[in-house]
């Protein structure tokens, strides 16, 4: 999977923001839409779009952007 196709993924977990606005360097724990729901979604989106299990709350919070995550979800593969 492409990082811009990760980020759109990423993105749609968001109810409340144009997912126009959320790019590979969005820091997306300052979104006043970042939740704890949120990071279940983007765990469960990991799990069922990119196929990979085992990305931890901990490596969420740990990381800063969305191409973040996409780089721990490459490493995982």
């Amino acid at each position: 999977m492409e990082l811009n196709e990760f980020v759109k993924l990423f993105a749609d977990q968001f109810d409340d923001i144009d997912p126009s606005e959320i790019e590979a360097g969005t820091a997306y724990h300052d979104l006043d839409d970042w939740s704890s729901l949120i990071a279940l979604s983007v765990l469960n989106m990991v799990e069922k779009k990119c196929g990979v299990r085992g990305l931890t709350f901990d490596e969420l919070k740990s990381s800063t952007t969305v191409e973040d995550v996409y780089n721990i979800v490459q490493n995982k593969k």
